[in-house]
């Protein structure tokens, strides 16, 4: 599958640096004069991997910083400072901090400009519905992928679990509280696993719970039935209270399932506050370098990482600068975690099985295509509204759009073919889940929509099928 080309730090760099990641010795410095008023923030530090900790340690307490959690398997840190000089101090290549540049947009009118694309990003707003009628009638998403007829065969495997990289999962919920497992649940918003509750329980946020529901949610009851009932979820918290996910939060998201082997991991957000980040720029190169560390470490550990395309609607390939923060983009540029090799990206279709008008495209950019809603695509009366239905609050149901509904469709189809497939590695799941899939031409879309009836820039190799997963 054709990706976006990712870059190390420039050869620059390296020459200079020989170890580049390597933490310099500070056994002559003197004692540093370290910030103890100003805010702390979070960073992610690279270093080379199996650097070890006590040399970690030793420099980000030389240069202002206090580990926060260390990585060993890809040599990423997180770490904490007050010095505003820290990301200086380290390098600007080796570390980056997303809440920094939140506080301390780069210009003026970033933050501005920020809020407005958040609105876009955020705008899967629930719709509650009734829930005195049997639901399954207003699942047209689950019917466009045969999910009800794969029900009848098979349901998944409790030996399969899909971790939700989202903003937690209502654990109480009557859909969800037979397929949550705690055990493997975690809060990773500071970048270090939390597996308190507390941590990892939804606040403000139902989207996750929406997205969980849609994956393995199943209430007899009031007819309400997801992808694969059968596998198990944990609910991997990585979303912050003011909506963000930071690169700190989502390396450990991404190592918490490698360590846990997850089958299947769903990732229905983009990483803030960027939205491309840049393997050459300053700072970016070390969030781009973190997150692809983890992703391509949870992948080699036996996770299916399935993500949402995005809901900006434009063409990946053709971006030249990023909505969020002012910079140029380019080839050496991506969505982050769409964006590393062995992920799954899957835009949204609605009611009428066309692209939906928010979702993002672009030629190599998509794997698969799945039901993410589009309120211009209304089914018939009876049938739902022009969004996907989920589980929501307080034991709730409601409806959502955007490629975030989208994803969890295709995630539960791959946690199908985990629970079949047993032990088969990603990239054999993702090729039956791509050679499964039912075609979808460009159609009247052309020629902005780009290639052949099962590889084109719209829907990849087409619309995920669930009962094809368990024949």
């Amino acid at each position: 599958m054709s990706r976006i080309r990712r870059l190390l730090v420039p050869a620059l760099v390296a020459a200079a640096a020989g170890s580049v990641f390597a933490a310099p010795s500070a056994s002559a410095a003197p004692a540093p004069q370290c910030d103890t008023a100003s805010a702390p923030f979070n960073y992610v530090v690279l270093y080379d991997p199996r650097t070890p900790e006590r040399k970690v340690d030793s420099e980000l307490r030389a240069k202002c910083g206090e580990k926060v959690a260390y990585y060993p398997e890809i040599g990423v840190a997180v770490a904490t400072s007050r010095n505003a000089d820290f990301q200086a101090k380290i390098g600007v290549f080796r570390a980056y901090s997303g809440g920094r540049d939140v506080a301390f947009p780069p210009a003026a009118s970033a933050r501005a400009t920020r809020s407005a694309v958040v609105d876009t990003k955020e705008s899967e707003e629930t719709t509650s519905v009734a829930v005195e009628e049997d639901l399954s009638a207003q699942q047209w998403d689950m019917r466009a992928i045969q999910a009800p007829e794969a029900n009848k065969v098979y349901g998944g495997s409790r030996s399969v679990t899909v971790g939700v990289l989202d903003s937690g999962i209502e654990p109480t919920h009557p859909a969800l509280k037979a397929a949550l497992d705690p055990n493997v649940s975690a809060g990773c918003n500071s970048g270090a696993p939390d597996t308190t509750p507390a941590a990892w329980a939804p606040t403000n946020s139902d989207h996750g719970t929406h997205v969980a529901g849609t994956i393995a949610g199943k209430d007899t009851e009031r007819g309400f039935t997801g992808v694969a009932p059968g596998v198990k979820l944990a609910s991997v918290k990585v979303v912050n209270d003011e909506g963000l996910i930071l690169p700190e939060a989502a390396v450990c998201g991404f190592m918490w399932a490698a360590k846990h082997r997850f089958q299947v991991t769903n990732n229905s957000y983009y990483i803030d506050p960027g939205m491309f980040y840049c393997s050459k720029e300053p700072g970016d190169a070390a969030a781009y370098e973190a997150v692809r560390r983890a992703v391509v470490y949870s992948t080699g550990r036996g996770v299916l990482n399935v993500a949402a395309a995005g809901n900006s609607g434009f063409d990946v390939t053709k971006q030249t600068t990023d909505p969020n923060r002012p910079h140029p983009v380019d080839s050496s540029c991506g969505i982050l975690p769409k964006a590393i090799e062995g992920v799954v990206t899957v835009s949204a279709i609605g009611y009428a099985g066309t692209k939906s008008s928010y979702s993002n495209f672009g030629a190599g950019q998509i794997e698969v295509t799945a039901p993410g809603g589009d309120r211009a695509q209304l089914p018939p009366a009876g049938q739902g509204a022009g969004c996907p239905l989920s589980t929501i609050f307080n034991g709730a149901y409601g409806t959502k759009c955007g490629t975030s509904m989208a994803s969890p469709h295709a995630a539960g189809v791959a946690a199908l073919l985990a629970s079949r497939y047993r032990h088969a590695p990603p990239r054999l799941l993702t090729w039956l889940l791509e050679h499964q899939a039912d075609a979808v031409e460009c159609g009247t879309a052309a020629p902005v929509c780009e290639g052949a009836a099962k590889d084109n820039s719209y829907y990849g190799h087409g619309r995920v099928n669930a009962l094809d997963a368990v024949k």
